[in-house]
């Protein structure tokens, strides 16, 4: 049973970008009507769940397409438990949606992880699990960062085909060293099966880059990590992301992943449209400092950052609205911007912007209630308040 809603007195972020004073009517974990306030329905039936959203704003929930782990679960624990408790944590930090992200390791661990999320179930309250990004194994070597170089393979057409029908064909992204496929066979094989191919963990350069996005890249994975910098005479995979518009990059807005001063060099260069916030959080998320693992390795966890015995960064604990208060602190941006960055580019780039990633009449009620330093209030999964005051 879904419960059916009324958020009154709010300001809402619509689709096109502008802002107004009204309501939305939730239904059937759907939004089923919008308000302005001078149109908002006088009689509310006595059966709706009604929300004050007065000094409050409804945006879009946001989408974390390259998440590991949170709250002490990671995807590669191949549970329903463990999804579990990584779906029931996000909602607090303004995620209602989210890819489960596999590392590289030995395939009978990536084919269980494969087979729990193809049978996994959505819980109402939770966020939604909606995909697989295999990260790996299919990577670089000398940019594995906290990939296990043991397990690192060249590209595979027929183990990707595998393990995609293990998946019940829930992989919609694909980390991958574009130089691993001269031919580019690959990455058309991934195309033709609607995947988001994202090149990281990559040795390329720009010509490289150039290239993969012709055959069909359309991504990079963690920008600035894993990857060539910008160097005079190659400009690399981040000058790529700079020059090449039909390619959005993932960004770990942590200060840490991506010192401040490059955060801001690169939404100056990179801008709103291109840019997809992520977390790359591991298990550590939510927890103490401590003691932890990561694709079987060692890392030690502290306050501010997740790292292997040798100090490499084994992915991140940030948390999104983190991430996306960091982004709206910058010179230039805007609510707009850090919308489009934490919620819209996400869905369209995985293929699930006609049902998430705007409020507009017929998608999925995944909306957040936030004051005015973006600090969440409310957060609403598919038409449940999984978060309140």
């Amino acid at each position: 049973m879904h419960t059916t809603t009324f958020i009154k007195n709010a300001t809402i972020f619509l689709e096109d970008g502008t802002l107004i004073r009204g309501g939305l009517f939730i239904a059937d974990g759907k939004i089923s009507a919008i308000y302005e306030e001078q149109d908002k329905p006088i009689d509310i039936p006595e059966n709706v769940q009604i929300i004050d959203a007065t000094n409050l704003t409804a945006i879009p929930g946001f989408i974390d397409g390259h998440i590991h782990g949170a709250n002490g679960a990671d995807t590669m624990d191949a549970t329903e438990e463990a999804l579990d408790k990584m779906a029931s944590f996000l909602p607090k930090e303004g995620t209602t949606s989210f890819l489960a992200t596999t590392i590289t390791q030995a395939p009978e661990n990536i084919e269980k992880a494969l087979q729990t999320i193809a049978s996994y179930q959505n819980k109402p309250t939770f966020a939604e699990m909606i995909g697989v990004h295999l990260e790996g194994p299919f990577v670089e070597k000398s940019k594995a960062g906290a990939q296990p170089l043991k397990y690192i393979v060249e590209p595979d057409i027929d183990l990707f085909l595998r393990w995609q029908e293990l998946s019940g064909n829930k992989i919609r992204t694909i980390t991958m060293a574009p130089e691993h496929d001269i031919d580019g066979s690959f990455i058309n094989t991934l195309k033709e099966h609607g995947i988001n191919v994202s090149a990281g963990h990559t040795g390329a350069g720009f010509a490289e880059i150039k290239k993969a996005v012709e055959q069909g890249v359309s991504q990079l994975t963690h920008l600035c990590n894993a990857m060539n910098g910008i160097h005079h005479r190659d400009i690399g995979a981040v000058g790529a992301a700079f020059l090449l518009d039909t390619l959005r990059a993932e960004l770990i807005a942590d200060g840490i992943h991506v010192v401040p001063e490059m955060l801001q060099l690169i939404y100056d260069n990179v801008g709103s449209d291109r840019i997809i916030l992520i977390t790359d959080s591991m298990r550590a998320k939510g927890l103490p400092p401590g003691d932890y693992e990561l694709g079987n390795q060692p890392v030690k966890v502290d306050n501010e950052r997740a790292v292997l015995e040798d100090g490499t960064l084994a992915g991140s604990i940030l948390k999104m609205d983190d991430g996306v208060r960091r982004m709206f602190g910058l010179n230039g941006v805007s609510l707009h911007d850090v919308v489009k960055m934490a919620s819209v580019n996400p869905a369209k780039q995985i293929g699930i912007y006609d049902r998430k990633g705007s409020i507009t009449v017929g998608k999925d009620a995944d909306i957040l209630l936030v004051d005015n330093d973006l600090n969440i209030q409310y957060t609403i999964c598919r038409g449940e308040i999984a978060v309140r005051p």
